[in-house]
């Protein structure tokens, strides 16, 4: 079996470089077997039109942080979707660093549930979202790349 810093090592190798290019998210760390941990800078560039930090915005960190955590679980010939995304916005952000939590919490055969606690520096929560992930195996996954 896989240890599991080689299975976190290789799903930030293989899913977090892809984030690391939006402005401000970058991938922390993977810390273990179903957990990843991303950080934001958010700045005014991030804001909706009532200067607060845009919805969109904390649920991008969100996914991130949870689809890492869930590739984590992953064998190399193995990819995944998005089924379903749901996020709750507790506090109002305006700037300044967000920490974005992913866990899995049942990573099934085929489907697995993953949430996300987003804080603030202060350990703070200011959103907190569930995502349902579906494993993709064989040819799916090839047709997908």
């Amino acid at each position: 079996m896989e240890d599991r810093h080689d299975a976190a090592d290789r799903a930030r190798d293989r899913r977090g470089r892809r984030f690391q290019a939006r402005e401000g998210l970058q991938v922390l760390s993977v810390i273990e077997h179903g957990k990843a941990i991303f950080e934001l800078e958010a700045g005014p560039q991030h804001a909706n039109p009532m200067g607060t930090l845009h919805g969109g915005v904390l649920c991008d960190v969100a996914d991130a942080a949870m689809g890492v955590a869930y590739a984590s679980t992953l064998a190399d010939d193995e990819s995944f979707t998005t089924l379903e995304l749901k996020i709750n916005f507790v506090r109002p952000f305006w700037s300044g660093t967000l920490m974005a939590t992913g866990r899995v919490v049942k990573a099934g055969r085929t489907v697995g549930l993953t949430e996300c606690d987003v804080t603030d520096s202060e350990g703070r929560l200011v959103a907190r979202a569930m995502s349902t992930c579906m494993t993709l195996r064989g040819d799916p996954v090839e047709r997908r790349r």
